[in-house]
């Protein structure tokens, strides 16, 4: 008998307030392991993040997938009574608002838990309590002020992440305490509230870095200056005009890469038999290496690579990745449907999980795409719905699921 799997978080009800990205991925990661959530959206023209261009083009079609969409106005007095109802049967709500926006809308977590003293009530912020609580933050914004910046560019040119690691980091953070608050509510019976920060996220980072700086009276160099640990640990030019990677990070590399590449000069040179005295001689190693690479295409450097059986990958662009055949083999992109049409392929939740499904199930949802089933779930009838609707409370849209 084949046992249905069951979602390791089915039955959990949560509402995101989020925007952007912290509030978002924290509530996609939640979604795509099962729970209930239900995306609460400014009411006409839902999450402003959706009309975002440049980089912020990919936020919300990748992060608001697997959820339910209610447009509300929680400015008025009919929205955030819509917005308590829904805050009674909640088991977790999301929220990454700027400082004070939601005690302004009656809805922070003195006024939630007032309601419902059973709720696990995430607040993402910028900073945890402490001098820096008022100000503003931004994924950039801590970058630059945790040393991040500082250690990914060259010196003087600080240069933040190539994508939104922290605000992600920091949903994933969130993820864990609320899942530790899920946790001991089984307990107690109550629930509590959490928190998690841009800027303590990024210093949790950094923190190999800090053992690095406590161990050494030299300042920390940037990570393009840094004396590397090992001797070979870099990219090399292709003759096709690409780029690979290659790290060889142990005497087995070195003596395997060597064997198969014909350097029995190399091979029998007591003073390269380690890795410490390899690192001492990277002067006249890199230019073979350099040589080497520089004669092969990425097919065969690849293959040379795999052969040998040493860490190394070809340098890539995202583009690249909707054409990785490890990708294709394993389901790793699942078809998504964007609110705008487009149809793509977009990471799934990087886990495995043998009792579980982690699949998408419904797309990124259109703009109040659930407002009339949630607010009939919550007993409204359907005039006051349309009310509701008329009068600019609510916005409804075309439900997308699967």
């Amino acid at each position: 008998m084949i046992r249905e799997k069951r979602l390791p978080l089915a039955g959990i009800r949560v509402l995101d307030f989020g925007h952007t990205v912290m509030g978002p991925s924290c509530a996609m990661i939640l979604a795509d392991l099962g729970a209930d959530v239900l995306k609460i959206e400014p009411a006409p023209g839902g999450d402003p993040t959706r009309q975002l261009q440049g980089f912020g083009m990919g936020y919300f079609g990748y992060f608001n997938r697997n959820k339910r969409s209610l447009a509300v106005d929680l400015k008025s007095d009919a929205g955030r009574e819509i917005a308590h109802r829904l805050i009674k049967g909640a088991d977790v709500v999301v929220e990454n608002f700027a400082p004070g926006t939601m005690g302004r809308l009656g809805l922070d977590a003195e006024a939630a838990t007032a309601l419902n003293p059973r709720l696990v009530y995430a607040s993402l912020k910028g900073f945890l309590d402490g001098p820096y609580a008022h100000r503003l933050a931004l994924d950039e914004v801590v970058q630059m002020m945790s040393g991040l910046a500082y250690m990914t560019g060259p010196s003087g040119r600080p240069l933040r992440a190539g994508t939104s690691v922290v605000d992600i980091a920091g949903g994933m953070f969130a993820v864990i305490a609320i899942l530790a608050a899920l946790r001991e509510r089984e307990a107690t019976g109550e629930g509590q509230v959490v928190e998690a920060a841009l800027f303590e996220t990024t210093v949790f980072l950094m923190g190999q870095h800090l053992a690095y700086a406590a161990q050494t009276n030299e300042p920390i160099p940037p990570m393009p200056e840094r004396v590397s640990a090992w001797a070979v640990y870099e990219p090399f030019a292709l003759k096709d005009g690409r780029q690979i990677f290659v790290g060889i990070t142990t005497d087995g590399h070195w003596q395997r890469f060597c064997a198969l590449v014909g350097w029995q000069d190399m091979l029998a040179d007591a003073s390269l038999a380690t890795n410490n005295g390899r690192v001492a001689a990277r002067g006249r190693i890199l230019p073979c290496f350099a040589c080497l690479f520089g004669s092969l295409t990425q097919d065969e450097a690849v293959a040379l690579c795999e052969k040998a059986r040493i860490p190394f990958a070809p340098i890539a662009r995202p583009e690249d990745l909707f054409h990785d055949p490890h990708l294709a083999a394993t389901g790793g992109l699942m078809p998504t449907r964007l609110p705008n049409g487009v149809e793509t392929r977009l990471p799934r939740l990087p886990i495995h999980m043998a009792e579980a499904d982690l699949s998408l199930r419904s797309d990124p949802p259109e703009v109040g795409a659930d407002t009339a089933d949630v607010l009939e779930a919550l007993g409204y009838a359907p005039d006051t719905i349309a009310a509701l609707a008329r009068d600019g409370v609510v916005a409804m849209g075309v439900t997308a699921s699967r």
